[in-house]
């Protein structure tokens, strides 16, 4: 019988806080609603807990495509 194994998330695939992410991207918090509410910016998630979290490779991805804009 084999253990189960656990998929363990890369490094690069971290949720950020919503704090680092707004100081990551250089904006403020209302921005951040504004765009959300345009449906611009990353992908972000609510944890269980209520905080507002994005992850790493969805923070990349968006500044790559703010690079090549």
């Amino acid at each position: 019988m084999t253990t189960p194994t656990r998929r363990r998330r890369t490094p690069k695939d971290e949720l950020l806080p919503l704090s680092d992410v707004l100081k990551e991207l250089g904006i403020s918090r209302p921005t951040w609603y504004r765009w959300r509410d345009r449906g611009y910016g990353p992908e972000a998630r609510r944890t269980p807990s209520g905080r507002i979290c994005v992850r790493r490779s969805a923070l990349d991805a968006f500044k790559d495509e703010l690079e090549s804009a």
